[in-house]
Parts: C-alpha cells; structure tokens; sequence
C-alpha cells in the first residue's frame, strides 16, 4: 500500500488514505479510526451492505449489528456499533487487539450502557461461582448450558401427563428394530395378498432361480445387497410370515433383534398381518410422543432461553464486537484482509481453494443465486469457473464460482471434476458447469487466435470423417442385408449389379475446410508478393515482415486483453451475491498472479523409459532443409513477380555542353573528317 495525504472530515478528524488494490481507501487501523466512524463520508465506504449469511464470518455476531433484522448489513448499523462501543469501552484501542474476553476495568462505569454489561457479567460469573475480574465468550456459553439444562429438568418435572413406554426402557430399541424391517414386512405382506388373489403368480413374485445362478459362482457375502432386494420370504396363501425358518438370509439379523426387542412375538414361529400391525401401532404412538413431547419442550425451553439470553445480551454483545468488529471493518469500510494476501486474514467472502488443472484458485466465492450471478458475473472481465459441490461427509451441496487468474485455459471444460476446500478444511467433490471466458493474460490472449483456428480446423475435419465414416457404414450394411437377395437374383442381374460403379470419394465435404485454409495462405500470399522487394532488400526484413504478420494475427486478441485486464473487477461478483459494492475491487495482472498458484515441476534428469522416441536427427534435418527451400522458392518465385520488383528502365544520358571553348583543330583535320563522312558505304 503507499500512502498519499490525509484529509479532515467536516467534524474535523484528520482520515488516512492509502492506495489499495489500485484504488484509493481509507485506513482504519486504530481506535480513534473506529470512534470516528460516524464521520467519514459514506461516499468513501468501500460497501454500502452485505448478506449476514453466508459468510466466512461469524452470523451470530451480524445478526446482532442487523438491528432491522432485514438480513443485510448496511453503513448505519455499522456505525450504530462503533456508537455503541464508544459508551461501554474506556479506551477504543481494546479492539484492534480482536480478543473474546474483556477485564472489568476496561468497561466504562459513568454510562448506562457500561453499568448494564458489568452487572450482567456479573451476575454470570455469580451463577457459575466463579470469582475473577473478567469474562470471556467460553463463560457465556458455559451459562447458557448451564440454564438450558436447569431448564429441561425443569420442564420435565413439571409435566403432569403420565405416559407409559409400550416396552419399557426397551421402547427405544424396539422402536428402531421395527423401523428397520417395517418397509420390507410390508412388502412380503403385499405379494402374500396377491398370491390370494391369483395362486398362478406365486413363481412370478418368489425370487427368480436365474438371479440366483447368476451369482452362485463367486463369493455370495460379497453379493449381500443383491440378496437383500429378494423378499423377505417365499410369498404364501396363508399370510404367516416365519419368524426363524424361511427367512432371507439378507434379512434374518434384523428380525432376531426384533423378536429379541418386541415381547409379543418371543417363542412365536410365525406372525399375521393383525398382530404385526398391533406391534408397530404401538411403536408409532411411543415415537409420536416422543415427538411431541420433544416438540413441547424444545419450545418451552426456547421461549425461556430467549429470554434470559435478551438479559445477557449486552455481555455477549461486547465480547463479540471486541473479537470481531475491526476485522469486520476490515472487510467493510476497506478490503484491506482480501489485498493483504495472508492465509490468515482472508476476506468474508472467500469460501476456500479450488483445485483444477495443476493449479489452485485462492478466489472462491459461494453462489447465493446462481441465474443472477451467471448473467451479471461476467461483467467482472475475469475467466470464472461456476463449479457445484458435493460434501464429501455428509452429502451437502453448494454452487461456488472460482476466478482463473493466470495460467492457460489448457484442458478446462464443462462437466471437468476437481476438488474445493472450504475455510474448515472439509474437501468437496466439484464438478464445472459453466465457464465465463475471458482473457487471462497478455501471454495467452497472443496464442489465443491460433489456438481457436486449429480447434476450429480440427472440429470440421473430424466431423467429416465422422460423416464419411458413417455414410460408408451404412453402406456397408445395406450391402450385407441386400447379399441374400443378389444370391437369389438371375447371372446377368448379379453381373450386372457388379459392374455398378462405386460411389466416387466426395471431396466437396472438405471444400470448406480447404477454401478457408486457402484463403487465409492466399492472403498471406497476396500481402508477401506485395512486399517481395522489401523483402529482398535486406536480410532483416523477412524477420521484421514475419513479426509483422504475427502482429497482425496477434494484435487485435491481446489489445483486447489489456483493456479487460485492466477493468479486471470484483464488484460485479460480489454484487450478484446480494453486496452493494460502493468502489472498484480491482484485480490486475501482478495481484491476480497471487490469487492462482500454478504448479511447479523441478528438472528432471534421470530418462523416461516409456517416453515417445523421438525422431532421428537427419530426419529433422531433412524436414528444415525442405521447409527452408519451399520459403526459398516461394520469395524467389514472389520477387520475380513484374509488378511486384523488377530494375528500373535505363534513363537516357543527358548531353552535357562544357561552357570551356575547345582548343583550335586544325584544318587538315576537320576536313579528313569531312570527307570520311561524305564517303558512301561500300
């Protein structure tokens, strides 16, 4: 960060700037920063509101400053709490320490709000007979269970209802044997009573011998859950369902321990549909009791917990602003926990690390609405990744976005696999299902075009094949399924049918692919032939021309990258997900190159034994000596082109008069030379 100047609110308190992420914010970085909230401009806050949930944040601690309980934090609240804090705490300072435990000097004695926390705090330390001169978070919540639990035994010594289990103490384990095989009972029943109705579907609705054949060579334990889809018993006329003999193999530990827990059935071989129905009935009154006594008393002990926690509230209050609120602000009025780069001070809204690739995204943020963010995130000039995921513990789901900050595009796709890593650790399995493209870097914008045209050149040519492939496969069968025909058909029908031409090879399904290679060569050809004299001219310039094409390719792809990775923003991202960002959160090559580590392979001497061989020298030399001489011909055969060099025409030699009189010639002379020209030639 690099410090600017200061400025003076209207109230007269001297604000410090600094340069963050490339946009100038406020510095709150001491107690007096905080006491003066009030005063800074909301114009300068970096959000004006933020989602209580959802966040890398503790949400008991918003839910307190959300006061409009309307699930947003917004700039009043904020500053409600610096307010607040500033009639409880002697010295505003005590907050950049970010401690969960206060000592009673430090609480202000001559305000209401100080009083009100000391006696609370107080009385807690009382209840718990504890005797020291401080409190910490760990002593409220070690109250709190306390009074809960005071209060179950309360509610439970007060209930003037009476209830008898159906089995006792054992009603808890007969409940959940029952549950266990209830479904499959049920089942049995019901292929028993369409037995009655039909004797002729008894093998229909026993199991299959095939199904067991088809298992009986390997290991039948290892095929214990097929077995266990068999019913429960051979379905009978009569309806008594065996208790020990007959039963699924599958199935008969659970019905041991439901004989074992239900007494009526104890000494029993068989059970009917009635007496089995009389079991679980009971079974169903004791859980829907026991629901509703849970019920009860769950709210009892909530409408009383509510409202000695509404007692408590302001230590609880305080304790929890003291260990949150300056890393709120830090997330809040400046981004400063997101720009510092730390592990241990990351943003509110990073989620975790996305693993993908060979690389690893810092920048991942949770999708409260996906539709909303997908239209609006692209909007941000960053490369996203909208992964879904799955816990790997317990089967929870949610849909995260990952920015791609540097790197290449390499093998990234929809539908490609990776895995996430919350802020707690837990690994989930994510899968990308939708990809925002946009430029990276100057480096992959430059290979950008080349590498679209070859996939575009790779597409049409394999789904020509596919076609032609297709096409001859079909072709291929009608002649197998007319073959019985032509066998049967006359001599001169099947000679005849041989002598049928054969399909000639349709090049007009790669025209396309061609007249858009050749066009491209024919206008690179055009613009060489064009400058085939500056080629010549110098050696240099086949360098500089060839630099100029690549340019030309080039060029338009990477100034477009610069301009995006320039306006590369945050903002949108975040706003999708219910902030209100009031300034830019912008991310620039050098910054994103932090947000996306790529990975790193030391150089390795020892030889790849399955490595592919590679091609022998003189080969190597062959192809470049013929490469070099077709680029050879192709400037020669340019530069001879009329129009394109050719010397220029022999200008006549202008006669050039000497202004210095010639020296007397004799008489004799001229008048030999005379003579010489009058003669006529022989």
């Amino acid at each position: 960060m690099a410090k600017i100047k200061n400025l003076v609110s209207k109230q007269g308190y001297d604000w410090k700037f600094s340069t963050v992420g490339g946009v100038t914010r406020v510095n709150i970085e001491s107690g007096e920063d905080i006491a003066h909230l009030d005063e800074l401009d909301q114009k300068l806050w970096t959000v004006l509101s933020c989602p209580v949930k959802g966040l890398e944040f503790d949400e008991r601690t918003l839910a307190m400053m959300d006061t409009d309980k309307d699930g947003k934090l917004r700039v009043h609240e904020v500053v409600a709490a610096s307010q607040w804090l500033r009639k409880v705490l002697k010295d505003m300072d005590y907050l950049v320490e970010g401690r969960d435990s206060i000592a009673f000097t430090a609480i202000k004695q001559d305000t209401d709000e100080g009083r009100q926390v000391l006696e609370a705090a107080r009385m807690i330390l009382g209840k718990l007979d504890i005797k020291k001169e401080e409190i910490s978070l760990a002593d409220v919540k070690a109250y709190m269970d306390v009074y809960e639990e005071k209060c179950k035994a309360e509610y439970t010594a007060a209930e003037s209802e009476p209830y008898e289990p159906p089995y006792g103490e054992g009603s808890d384990d007969a409940e959940a044997a029952v549950n266990a095989v209830r479904l499959k009972i049920a089942d049995w029943f019901m292929r028993c009573k369409l037995v009655q109705f039909d004797e002729d579907a008894a093998v229909a609705l026993d199991v299959q011998v095939e199904k067991i054949a088809a298992i009986s060579d390997g290991n039948l334990n290892d095929s214990v859950n097929e077995i266990s889809a068999y019913p429960l018993a051979r379905p009978r006329k009569e309806a008594l369902l065996p208790l020990a003999e007959g039963l699924n193999p599958a199935w008969q530990a659970q019905m041991a321990a439901v004989v074992a827990a239900v007494p009526e059935l104890q000494g029993k071989e068989s059970v009917s549909e009635e007496e089995w129905g009389a079991v679980v009935a009971k079974v169903d009154a004791y859980t829907a009791w026991k629901t509703a006594g849970e019920t009860a008393m769950n709210e009892a002990i909530a409408e009383q917990l509510a409202g000695h926690a509404a007692a408590i509230e302001p230590v609880e209050r305080l304790l929890r602003y003291c260990r949150d609120y300056f890393r709120l602000l830090h997330n809040y009025v400046v981004f400063k926990d997101f720009y510092r780069r730390d592990d241990k001070f990351l943003a509110v809204f990073q989620a975790g690390k996305l693993y993908i690739d060979q690389r690893c995204c810092d920048l991942c943020v949770k999708v409260s609405d996906m539709g909303k963010s997908t239209s609006t995130a692209g909007k941000s000039g960053m490369y996203l990744l909208y992964c879904h995921c799955v816990a790997k513990n317990g089967g929870a789901q949610m849909d995260i976005v990952a920015a791609l900050t540097d790197g290449e595009i390499g093998g990234l796709h929809e539908g490609k696999n990776a895995i996430f890593y919350d802020r707690a650790g837990q690994d989930w399995d994510a899968t990308i299902t939708k990809i925002v493209d946009n430029p990276i870097s100057i480096r992959q914008a430059f290979w950008s075009p080349y590498r679209k045209f070859g996939n575009w050149v790779t597409e049409k040519i394999t789904k020509s094949a596919s076609e032609k492939e297709s096409k001859q496969f079909d072709e291929m069968t009608t002649k197998a399924d007319t073959a019985s025909t032509n066998i049967t058909a006359k001599p001169e029908e099947g000679a005849a049918a041989e002598k049928k031409p054969a399909a000639p090879f349709d090049i007009a399904k790669f025209a396309g692919i061609f007249a858009a290679i050749g066009l491209a060569f024919g206008a690179i050809g055009a613009a060489l032939g064009m400058l085939g004299g500056f080629i010549v001219a110098k050696w240099y310039n086949v360098i500089i021309l060839v630099a100029a094409v690549v340019l030309l390719i080039s060029g338009p792809s990477m100034l477009l990258a610069w301009l995006k990775l320039r306006k590369r923003n945050l903002g949108p991202v975040l706003n999708a997900n219910g902030w209100a960002i009031n300034s830019d959160v912008k991310i620039n090559t050098t910054f994103g190159k932090t947000l996306t580590s790529m990975a790193k392979y030391p150089k390795v001497v020892a030889p790849d034994p399955f490595a592919d061989k590679g091609m022998p020298w003189w080969q190597k030399c062959l192809i470049w000596l013929g490469v070099l001489a077709v680029l050879f011909l192709l400037v020669f055969r340019l530069t001879q082109h009329r129009w394109v060099w050719q010397p220029k025409p022999e200008e006549p030699v202008a006669e050039v008069v000497d202004s210095v009189v010639p020296e007397a010639v004799p008489a004799d002379t001229v008048a030999v030379e005379a003579v010489a020209e009058e003669a006529p030639a022989e």
